[in-house]
């Protein structure tokens, strides 16, 4: 068996491809701009159609536009001509993939689509093929030359599409204000859906589990309070409920070494300064995140006019799958 520099073959491909990528960037116009209008005004679905390795790129997008807020689905030319072109309506847009602009099975739809007056945006690598040419909006994939040193495996030309796709994808997110939320809703049972649904609200402890004590409780007590509820830390209200700040187990190291009595010194002489806090419906992620950036373990939960209703571990965001 003769030696076969692998290393090289394998950098050789990754430098082409990201060369073939790069190129992409200046082709994005006013071509894209009317693709990304058409799949926006589209009332139905987008389309996507394509053969071969452009079939398995075409799902990929169809999967990519649609848990990003535009409805797709895929279907294969081949199939569509032959019955399957019943799942397209009048209010949907087709998306066709082929690198050459001529592949046969997509072409044969060609007439199908003119017919039920749908708008068809292409990706192909010769924008002076049928398949663009016939297009409301081309988008142009040529690549300078496959990976594949017989040039005939396509491996530069469908990353490009595939990139082309994120493109589109991405861009029409952005335009419809896609949120978080509405991503984690069509991943609703994945750790994506977990990690972007679950509030603070869904993993607080509140109630008798929050510990609390007035600002003129004697030190002594606020320690039982923090020791009987177990956060290593108790919030501090005034008379009327209003936050006021948190003792921490921190806070009691300090007071340690600065002899301060416990049993006579009021809680409220010690806290400086008003606590890191949030409201019930910020999401359990960007609380984790508060935390990482803060070097805190556990954060306060307030209500509009300031009183303290929970208190969020960083533990219960671990257990919960936020991560």
């Amino acid at each position: 068996m003769t030696h076969h520099n692998f290393a090289e073959a394998a950098r050789r491909t990754i430098r082409l491809e990201a060369e073939a990528v790069s190129l992409l960037e200046e082709r994005i116009g006013e071509t894209f701009d009317c693709a990304c209008r058409l799949a926006l005004q589209c009332k139905g679905r987008v389309i996507v159609t394509g053969m071969g390795k452009s079939g398995h790129i075409g799902r990929k997008i169809a999967a990519s536009l649609a848990s990003t807020g535009t409805p797709s689905f895929f279907v294969h030319p081949g199939e569509a001509s032959h019955g399957d072109l019943g799942m397209i309506t009048e209010n949907d847009v087709v998306l066709a993939l082929s690198n050459s602009g001529t592949t046969a099975e997509v072409i044969t739809l060609l007439p199908l689509i003119k017919r039920m007056g749908i708008p068809l945006i292409s990706m192909t690598g010769n924008p002076d093929s049928i398949l663009a040419q016939a297009s409301e909006a081309h988008l142009d994939v040529r690549v300078p030359s496959e990976a594949c040193p017989l040039g005939l495996a396509p491996t530069t030309s469908t990353t490009a599409t595939l990139v082309m796709g994120d493109a589109l994808a991405i861009a029409l997110l952005e335009a419809r204000g896609f949120t978080a939320e509405d991503f984690a809703f069509s991943h609703p049972g994945g750790a994506l859906g977990r990690k972007l649904l679950l509030k603070v609200e869904n993993i607080m402890h509140s109630g008798d589990a929050l510990p609390q004590v007035r600002e003129d409780t004697p030190l002594k007590h606020a320690l039982l309070e923090m020791t009987t509820k177990g956060f290593g830390m108790t919030t501090v209200i005034n008379e009327a409920g209003t936050l006021l700040g948190v003792f921490t187990d921190g806070d009691l190291r300090r007071a340690v070494d600065n002899n301060i009595d416990i049993n006579h010194t009021q809680i409220g002489q010690l806290i400086k300064h008003r606590c890191q806090s949030v409201h019930r419906e910020l999401l359990a992620a960007e609380a984790l995140k508060i935390m990482e950036d803060n070097k805190i373990t556990a954060l306060v939960v307030e209500d509009s006019t300031m009183h303290p209703i929970g208190v969020l571990h960083m533990h219960d965001i671990l257990r919960a799958g936020v991560v």
